[in-house]
């Protein structure tokens, strides 16, 4: 099984990489078309800002890449900045649209007092979605580490398999047919980060 990270400069690479080999596969970390293009699963980390995000993707001529390979059906995993990119805008861009792939908007934690932003450390994930494979396994309030400033609203709400709290609820998992997206870093959630990588690894 070929498993491809992509590398634009954004992505807490390493971290995921070596939570993939713990389940037994070795990755391939690439910016390079043939490479993706040639993936049986590809995951798309990122830490940072949207606008920056874009413009090394497009710098590297990889959305339309990005866009063809979900668009046919092949197993695709956004991580944080990652999965924001997925959908169509963000309230962090100034200049850069998404990738389109799930319809809706990257919108920023209340500036309310109590409210500290980023929201960083461990939090619930809650289950909404009963037929998410990536979360297979993972009990109705498992704890996953969160780093951001900004969560996806999408426009259909169908497409939330999990949510967490703070400030409020808002989705932390999404999932459209071979595309999933995480707002956490599974890579730092120890044994349910572990679990949800195995899922997606084990994914048909």
């Amino acid at each position: 099984m070929k498993i491809v990270i992509i590398d634009y400069g954004m992505g807490n690479i390493h971290s995921v990489a070596k939570s993939i080999q713990v389940c037994g596969v070795q990755p391939i970390i690439t910016n390079k078309k043939n490479e993706i293009n040639s993936a049986d699963k590809i995951i798309l980390p990122g830490v940072g800002a949207f606008d920056d995000a874009m413009v090394e993707l497009k710098k590297l001529d990889l959305i339309s890449v990005i866009q063809q390979q979900i668009n046919g059906k092949k197993p695709f995993l956004g991580i944080c900045l990652g999965m924001q990119l997925l959908l169509e805008s963000s309230q962090e861009a100034k200049i850069n649209q998404g990738l389109g792939i799930l319809k809706g908007q990257v919108v920023k934690f209340s500036s309310r007092q109590d409210l500290k932003v980023p929201h960083m450390g461990w939090n619930d994930c809650k289950v909404v979605a009963k037929d998410c494979f990536l979360l297979s396994g993972i009990s109705g309030q498992a704890q996953v580490y969160f780093c951001h400033s900004y969560y996806p609203e999408p426009a259909d709400k169908s497409v939330i398999a999990a949510t967490s709290s703070y400030g409020g609820e808002f989705s932390c998992v999404l999932h459209q047919d071979n595309v999933y997206g995480v707002q956490f870093h599974p890579e730092k959630s120890q044994a349910i980060g572990l679990k949800i990588i195995k899922n997606f690894v084990q994914l048909c």
